[in-house]
């Protein structure tokens, strides 16, 4: 059970595991929210981690689903997971306890690092500023939510009026980037990735490349992994001085947002960490190769229409500018797996069996190919609980006002798609 659901890192997550023969994944959260359209199973009634009966609802749930782990999925959530370890049905997989409580709070983190060359100059208050400007963040936060740059001790004393506890570190004017790691359940440091973030939203790396391997970091992260008990993914984000020297911005004991393009190059850092739950060692195959990963809003749908028969045209719709939709024939091979009847309605001109060949289609996709004249009206052929799906207006015209059934452009197959796992 990922929980909760709804985050950047649930949905790495389950995009990590959704695969694995090893796993079924099941959500779970204290609000609908986009998770319902990720988990095939998805619970939104938990009460949120700092409200009574957290621990009891959830383990209700934990039992009746049969849960053998809980994974978080937001920093707050791991420490409140990990703090009621004890009381809950089922492991958490997460850091030990310690771990996290010091990594959730950066004051904390800055405290058990003091001495590390890496570490900013931070300062526990005003009076101990040495120089202006100074970067604040909350202590405990994500991302870069609350951060700023302060210009003088006046609007520092404003801002820790607000009533937060801040972190206060020197500023750092140089390039921020995160470093994912992989520490196995002996707590041999087996992986250091170093990534930048090239662009961000709402504290996450939404646009990230890899960066060459450095010694300099690979040593920050043995350090780290010293001073720290690590489970499995943890990762931590550096910035540059103006002298191009790394220094510490944060450390996190859990799987990082961006980390899918890790997992893209070969390295499925939620897997390992499940292996580790697990008790097995591991071995890590990584490509070494480049990419660059970039992330936008995407839409996902759910749609009260209910249907047991999907109709669908064949020239510039399953096929379009010679070659294949692939979003239609995939919405058309879910459509298979959920049951549907696909027929196929073309008034294709030739003979439709050597051109599904020539695409590589099978035949076997449909329930029946039904091949009309360019004369013959499709409207005879639609039968009740159906859908249409057609490029052309007058077609879908025609079939809507003669048979009463939801028809489709091709541009609206992505409303009935469903990527739940």
């Amino acid at each position: 059970m990922v929980f909760p659901a709804g985050t950047e890192i649930a949905f790495e997550i389950h995009h990590a595991l959704r695969y694995s023969k090893f796993v079924d994944l099941y959500g779970a959260g204290s609000v609908p929210d986009h998770g319902e359209f990720v988990f095939r199973t998805c619970t939104d009634d938990i009460p949120f981690v700092n409200e009574p009966g957290f621990v009891e609802k959830l383990n209700q749930v934990i039992d009746r689903l049969h849960i053998d782990y809980v994974y978080p999925a937001h920093d707050s959530a791991c420490l409140a997971l990990v703090r009621e370890q004890q009381r809950l049905h089922a492991p958490v997989v997460s850091s030990p306890l310690e771990t996290v409580e010091i990594c959730r709070s950066k004051n904390a983190t800055y405290r058990h690092l003091e001495g590390a060359e890496y570490l900013p100059r931070f300062y526990e208050g005003p009076e101990a500023v040495e120089e202006y400007p100074v970067f604040v963040k909350p202590s405990v936060g994500q991302g870069a939510q609350g951060a700023r740059r302060i210009e003088d001790r006046a609007h520092l004393e404003e801002v820790l009026a607000e009533g937060v506890e801040y972190a206060i570190c020197e500023y750092l004017p140089g390039p921020e980037f995160s470093v994912d790691c992989f520490t196995d359940r002996h707590g041999v440091l087996r992986f250091v990735s170093p990534r930048s973030r090239d662009r961000i939203k709402a504290g996450i790396a939404v646009r990230s490349h890899f960066l060459p391997e450095d010694e300099r970091i690979d040593r920050i992260a043995r350090d780290l992994n010293g001073r720290f008990k690590f489970n499995g993914a943890w990762f931590f984000q550096l910035k540059e001085t103006a002298e191009g020297e790394y220094k510490l911005m944060e450390v996190s004991p859990r799987i990082a947002g961006t980390s899918g393009l890790t997992r893209n190059r070969g390295v499925n850092l939620p897997l390992l960490t499940l292996y580790n739950m697990w008790g097995y060692d591991v071995s890590i195959i990584d490509n070494h190769n480049q990419l660059l990963l970039d992330r936008a809003f995407i839409s996902r749908f759910k749609s009260d229409i209910s249907y047991d028969n999907v109709y669908v045209d064949f020239d510039d719709s399953i096929i379009m500018r010679g070659k294949v939709n692939l979003s239609l024939i995939a919405f058309l091979y879910q459509a298979q797996n959920q049951g549907k009847h696909v027929y196929m309605l073309t008034k294709h001109r030739g003979d439709i069996a050597s051109e599904l060949l020539r695409h590589n289609i099978a035949p076997g996709l449909f329930t029946r190919i039904i091949h009309l004249d360019m004369s013959e009206s499709k409207v005879p052929h639609i039968k009740p609980a159906s859908i249409f799906i057609d490029d052309s207006f007058a077609e879908r015209k025609r079939i809507h006002d003669a048979c009463g059934i939801p028809v489709f452009d091709l541009d609206m197959v992505e409303s009935l798609m469903d990527w739940r796992a």
